[in-house]
């Protein structure tokens, strides 16, 4: 029997660190959906658009696509889809370690403002079939033993995604671009949350060359000052927690290194014209 999913006005909370579903579906009424953790949607079969946040995505077969924390959501289905769900807690995320991936949050937040398919990386699409495939056995089929690979399958999934969304270049970079701008771009969405380390002379010392030529060779690579593309990333996030998140302005604060709430607020009415709390109001009464 066909299941009609994702129909309803709801908010969802987990309180497990992974939860792996898979659901057929055939048609769904245009409301919205909210949860409070991460979801990885990947397209079996089936096509049709997600609603993001007022924004319509078409999708298809082998997409993978990345719902992040308190998005609005829904799926408009044309044809009977066939979705693998892959639910996150966003602690899972927080405390996930990596040895190359710093702060993955961020990254994953990022896909917020991408549209459709993460997948990037032509032999992604390969690997991400093969995983999603190995789920579905493990969740058809129990076994001792299966929580810890279905977690080893998902956390290959969150590398997976990080490494494509960290590879999407930002608008103004050029198409000629070399390597080493784009090392630097990943370096500062990692430290984004570290002022010391986003200072020219630290980003400088980083890659080893003089604060000087920095600022003249982001710019002629990016279309932009480092310090307008650091400021921009970070009132993007900013806006994300403002928006879709439960965090008290003091707590943003001090995620991002600011020295008091006057100090962010005054960064961030700069940028947008407007303040934090009638920033936060507006975007609460347009949802």
């Amino acid at each position: 029997m066909i299941k009609k999913y994702f129909c309803g006005m709801r908010k969802e909370n987990m309180h497990q660190s992974v939860e792996v579903l898979y659901k057929k579906v055939d048609e769904c009424p245009i409301v919205n959906s909210q949860f409070s953790f991460f979801q990885m949607v990947y397209v079996i079969s089936g096509n049709g658009f997600l609603h993001i946040n007022g924004n319509a995505i078409s999708y298809q077969a082998g997409n993978l696509m990345l719902l992040t924390p308190n998005d609005y959501h829904n799926f408009d289905i044309i044809n009977t889809t066939e979705f693998l769900l892959v639910k996150i807690n966003s602690e899972y995320v927080k405390e996930y370690k990596s040895k190359s991936i710093d702060h993955i949050g961020c990254l994953l937040h990022y896909a917020t403002h991408l549209s459709g398919c993460i997948l990037k990386q032509k032999a992604d699409e390969f690997l991400v079939k093969s995983i999603s495939d190995s789920l579905i056995h493990a969740i058809a089929n129990k076994d001792i033993y299966d929580e810890d690979l279905i977690t080893h399958y998902v956390n290959a999934l969150i590398v997976i995604a990080a490494r494509n969304i960290a590879k999407i270049k930002p608008t103004g970079v050029k198409e000629s671009a070399d390597k080493r701008i784009l090392e630097i771009i990943n370096y500062i969405q990692a430290h984004i949350f570290c002022p010391q380390k986003l200072k020219a002379s630290a980003v400088a010392k980083e890659f080893d060359i003089s604060d000087t030529y920095l600022g003249s060779y982001f710019k002629n690579h990016s279309g932009e000052t480092i310090q307008s593309f650091i400021s921009n990333y970070k009132i993007r996030l900013i806006e994300h927690r403002l928006r879709f998140s439960d965090m008290r302005i003091n707590e943003i604060v001090e995620e991002f290194g600011f020295s008091d709430e006057s100090h962010l607020n005054k960064f961030f009415k700069k940028h947008k014209e407007i303040s934090l709390t009638a920033y936060r109001k507006a975007k609460v009464l347009s949802n």
